[in-house]
C-alpha cells in the first residue's frame, strides 16, 4: 500500500498528528489560506455574476509547490483543514490545485479533536468537499469585499485616507456609538435607600432594607421623604411579621461554546476574545506533555453547539463518581439545547479527555494556557453535574406602614458549584440575587419584637448604562445574530486597531474619529449599517451552506440596492477635505492662517498653506467647566534638553512632550497632581498603559520608581490613617468606592 498525503491548517498540528497516524502518511501545513482576493483590487467582477478572482496569497508560493511536489508521491491526499466554512474553502482551494499532480483521489476529513480516536475515524470515513459551505464562504468573503473595498474609497476622498469601513465591524461600531451616546444623554436622578441594622432573641445582628411603603414599592426621591420615614420610624416598634424558608436548586452552566468561552476568559481571566481564541487555539492544536507526546487537550474552539458525544458523556459520567462521590452524578446526562441556527455537526468546546486533570498540566502549560485549559475543563465537568441546593430565608418586618426585608441563604449541598460557578457582566442592571442573599439570618420566631441597632439612610443616583466590556459586546453580537463564532474576536479587533474606539478602564468608548464614521455610515448607508440586515445576511449565508439558496442570488439581492446608495453617497456624502474651517490661529512659521481638517485621530490644526507648510498640531480644547484651557507650556524642563514642556495629544490622549521635537523626543505622561508615596521620589502618579492597551497608574520617574497601581488614585486623603491618597474601586453589584490602599478605610461615592 502507497503512501498517503494529509493536509492540515496549521503547523502546529503536524507533531501532534505524527504520532498518531504514523509512517505511511506524509503531513503538510497550508498555514491558513493559500489562495485569496488580491490586495490591491476588488478582484471580484460585478457585472459577470459575482465572478471572483483568486491568485495565491503573496508568501504562500514556496508552500503550494510543496504540496503539488508531495502529491505526485502518494496515493490518496486527505483534505483535513478546520472544521468549519474557512477551512472547507480552504480545502477545496488547495484540492483544485493539487488535483492535477495525483492520480489517487482526494477525500475531506474533519476531527472536532485531536485525538487517536477521533482522527482514526475520520480517515476510516472521508467525505466529499462540501460545496455548498465553500460558496456560504465565497459569499461571505466577496460581500465584506464589496462594503470594504467600495465605502473605504468614498472615505479616503470625503474625509482622511488611510480610513476604512467593514459590513460586520462597522455595525459593531454602530452598537459601541449608540451606547455611548445613551450614557451622554442619561439624566442621572436622586433617591434615597434606608437600611435598619437589626438584633433578635439571638444572633446573629442583620440588616433590612425598606421595600414597600403602603404596600407599594418603596420611592424616596429626596432626603426631606427620607427624614419623614426617619421620623415615622421613631418609636415604632419592628416586628418579624413571616418567615419564608425555601430550598432552592441552582442548575449548572451549559458548556462552552465560542461566544461563552469568550465572556467567561473576559470575567474571570480578564483575557480579551482575542487573546482567548489565540490560546485555544494552542490547546486544540496540540501541547507537548511528557511521555505523551504532543496532544490535543480541548475540541475545537470555533463552535455554536453545546452538543456532547456520547464518547464524552461517558467518560466525564464515570469521572465524577470516582473523583466526588457518587452523590454529585445526575441519574442521567444533563443535556442543553443550542440556538436554532446552531452547527450540530460541531460539539461544544471540551477537554479531549477529562482524565487529563488541570493540576495534572500545571507544570506542562504556561500559566495563560493552564488558566483557559483549566477553566474549559472545570465548565465541562461541572455541566454534568447535579445542582446545587441552598435553603434560603426571607424575613420581612413591619413598622406601621413600612415593610423591610432582609434575604439569607446557606448552601446545603454544593453540587456543581464545587467545581465551577459562572461569572455575571456589571452591567448596572438590577439582580435579583445580590450579595445580600449570602447572609445567614439567625434562627428567630415569627412575631418576634426586634430592637433597631441604626438607621442607614443612604443617597444614591442614578447610573447610566454601563459601557460595553469586550465581553459583553461579544454577548450583545451573538444576540443580535452579529457575525458568527469564528468572527466575533476579529470584529472587536478590527475597530480597536482602526482606532475608532478605545479601552478605558477595560471599557470600549468610541473616539471622536469613531463617532464620526459611524454617523457618515449611517448616514449614507442606512439599509447595510444595522443589526436587523446583518442579521438577516447571516440567516442568508447558513441557506446557502444548507443548500436552500444559491450564492450568487444572495449577492445580487445585496448589491442592487447598495450600489444605488454607493452613488448617492459619492454626491451627497458630507466633504470633510473640501470644508474648510477657519480659525483665529496663525501658524508661526509663514504667518498663514490656520484651518482644522481631520486626521487619523481626529481633528487637527494645521496651516492652510499646506504642502508648502507642512506645520500641524494639536487642536487646543477647553477643560471641564471650572477648569482653565490646557496652556501650551507647562511647568518644568525637558530632562534631557532643558528645553520648555510642552503638552501634546496623541491616540491616547494628551501627554508632556519636548518643544524641540523632533529634535528631541522625550515625552512622560501628564500627573494626576498626587505625589508618588515611594519614599525620597519626587515623581508623581500618572496614567500610564500596558502593551495590550490596559490602564494602570505609575510614576511619572520611571524607570527610576518601579511604583505602579491597577486602581486610580483620588488627591484625597484617608481621614483614618492620613495617608496622602485613596483609591477608586469598581466592583460588580457594588457601587463605587474610595478606599484607603495603606489602612482599608471605604466609603461609597454615592453617599450624600
Amino acid at each position: 500500500m502507497g503512501k498517503s498525503l494529509l493536509i492540515v491548517e496549521s503547523p502546529t498540528k503536524v507533531n501532534t498528528l505524527k504520532k498518531i497516524v504514523g509512517k505511511d502518511f506524509i503531513i503538510k501545513a497550508s498555514v491558513g489560506h493559500l489562495k485569496d482576493l488580491p490586495k490591491k483590487k476588488l478582484g471580484v467582477d460585478v457585472d459577470n455574476n459575482f465572478e471572483p478572482e483568486y491568485i495565491t496569497i503573496r508568501g504562500k508560493g514556496k508552500i503550494l509547490q510543496e504540496l503539488k511536489t508531495a502529491a505526485k508521491k502518494v496515493d490518496t491526499i486527505y483534505l483535513a483543514p478546520d472544521p468549519d466554512r474557512e477551512g472547507e474553502a480552504i480545502a477545496h482551494h488547495i484540492g483544485n490545485e493539487v488535483a492535477r499532480f495525483t492520480k489517487g483521489k482526494i477525500f475531506r476529513v474533519m476531527f472536532n479533536e485531536i485525538t487517536k480516536t477521533a482522527v482514526k475515524e475520520a480517515l476510516a470515513n472521508p467525505t466529499e468537499l462540501n460545496l455548498d459551505r465553500v460558496n456560504a464562504q465565497q459569499a461571505r468573503r466577496i460581500l465584506d469585499r464589496l462594503v470594504g473595498y467600495k465605502i473605504s474609497p468614498i472615505l479616503w476622498k470625503k474625509v482622511h485616507r488611510g480610513l476604512s469601513a467593514g459590513r460586520v465591524q462597522s455595525v459593531a461600531l454602530r452598537i459601541v456609538c449608540e451606547r455611548e451616546r445613551e450614557i451622554l444623554a442619561f439624566e442621572s436622578k436622586e433617591y434615597w435607600s434606608i437600611t435598619l441594622d437589626l438584633e433578635g432573641s439571638c444572633k446573629p445582628e442583620f440588616q433590612a432594607k425598606l421595600l414597600k411603603i403602603n404596600d407599594e414599592k418603596a420611592e424616596i426621591a429626596n432626603k426631606e421623604e427620607a427624614d419623614k420615614i426617619l421620623k415615622d420610624l421613631e418609636g415604632s416598634p419592628l416586628v418579624l411579621e413571616s418567615i419564608t424558608k425555601k430550598e432552592r436548586k441552582r442548575n449548572p452552566s451549559a458548556p462552552f461554546i465560542t461566544s461563552s468561552l469568550q465572556q467567561e476568559a473576559s470575567r474571570k481571566l480578564n483575557y480579551s476574545p482575542k487573546k482567548t481564541m489565540m490560546l485555544a487555539q494552542k490547546l486544540y492544536e496540540g501541547i507537548k506533555l511528557e511521555k505523551k507526546g504532543t496532544v490535543g487537550l480541548i475540541t475545537y474552539m470555533r463552535t455554536d453547539s453545546v452538543r456532547l458525544s456520547d464518547q464524552a458523556l461517558g467518560e466525564v459520567r464515570n469521572y465524577i463518581p470516582e473523583r466526588y462521590g457518587k452523590e454529585y452524578l445526575p441519574a442521567k446526562p444533563n443535556t442543553y439545547k443550542s440556538k436554532k441556527s446552531a452547527q450540530e455537526a460541531h460539539e461544544a468546546i471540551r477537554p479531549t479527555d477529562v482524565n487529563l486533570d488541570p493540576n495534572f498540566l500545571k507544570d506542562h502549560l504556561e500559566k495563560d494556557l493552564f488558566r483557559l485549559y483549566q477553566l474549559i475543563w472545570s465548565r465541562f465537568v461541572s455541566c454534568q453535574m447535579v445542582p446545587a441546593v441552598l435553603d434560603t430565608t426571607q424575613f420581612d418586618i413591619k413598622s406601621g406602614n413600612y415593610l423591610f426585608r432582609s434575604n439569607g441563604s446557606i448552601l446545603k449541598f454544593a453540587g456543581f458549584m464545587k467545581v465551577y460557578v459562572e461569572s455575571q457582566d456589571d452591567d448596572n442592571t438590577e439582580k435579583t440575587e445580590t450579595k445580600d442573599s449570602d447572609r445567614i439570618l439567625p434562627a428567630l420566631k415569627k412575631g418576634e419584637n426586634l430592637n433597631l441597632l441604626e438607621i442607614l439612610p443612604e443617597q444614591h443616583f442614578t447610573q447610566p448604562p454601563a459601557r460595553f466590556t469586550e465581553a459583553m459586546l461579544v454577548k450583545e453580537l451573538e444576540d443580535k445574530g452579529v457575525g458568527r463564532p469564528s468572527t466575533y474576536a476579529s470584529i472587536i479587533s478590527v475597530i480597536k486597531d482602526r482606532d475608532y474606539i478605545q479601552n478605558e478602564e477595560r471599557r470600549l468608548k468610541p473616539v471622536e474619529l469613531g463617532f464620526m464614521i459611524n454617523d457618515l455610515l449611517v448616514e449614507n448607508f442606512p439599509d447595510i449599517m444595522t443589526t436587523e440586515f446583518t442579521s438577516k445576511m447571516e440567516e442568508q449565508l447558513d441557506e446557502v451552506e444548507n443548500g436552500k439558496m444559491e450564492w450568487r442570488n444572495v449577492l445580487h439581492s445585496f448589491y442592487t440596492p447598495f450600489k444605488k446608495d454607493l452613488e448617492e453617497a459619492e454626491k451627497k456624502m458630507k466633504d470633510f477635505k473640501a470644508e474648510v474651517e477657519e480659525t483665529d490661529e496663525v501658524c508661526e512659521k509663514c504667518d498663514k492662517p490656520m484651518i482644522i481638517k481631520w486626521g487619523r485621530f481626529g481633528k487637527f490644526l494645521a496651516c492652510s498653506a499646506y504642502p508648502d507648510c507642512k506645520n500641524a498640531k494639536d487642536i487646543k480644547k477647553p477643560g471641564a467647566e471650572g477648569e482653565p484651557e490646557t496652556p501650551d507650556e507647562v511647568e518644568g524642563e525637558c530632562d534631557k534638553c532643558n528645553s520648555p514642556l510642552i503638552i501634546k495629544r496623541g491616540r491616547f490622549g494628551k501627554f508632556i512632550a519636548c518643544s524641540t521635537y523632533p529634535d528631541c523626543k522625550f515625552t512622560k505622561p501628564i500627573g494626576l497632581g498626587i505625589k508618588c508615596p515611594e519614599e525620597g521620589c519626587k515623581g508623581e502618579i500618572a496614567p500610564r498603559r500596558t502593551k495590550k492597551g490596559r490602564t494602570f497608574y505609575g510614576c511619572t520617574k520611571y524607570p527610576d520608581c518601579t511604583f505602579t497601581s491597577w486602581d486610580k488614585p483620588k488627591a484625597e486623603p484617608c481621614p483614618e490613617c492620613k495617608h496622602p491618597f485613596m483609591v477608586e474601586k469598581w466592583k460588580k453589584n457594588e457601587e463605587p468606592s474610595t478606599l484607603c490602599p495603606e489602612c482599608g478605610f471605604k466609603k461609597t461615592n454615592a453617599a450624600a
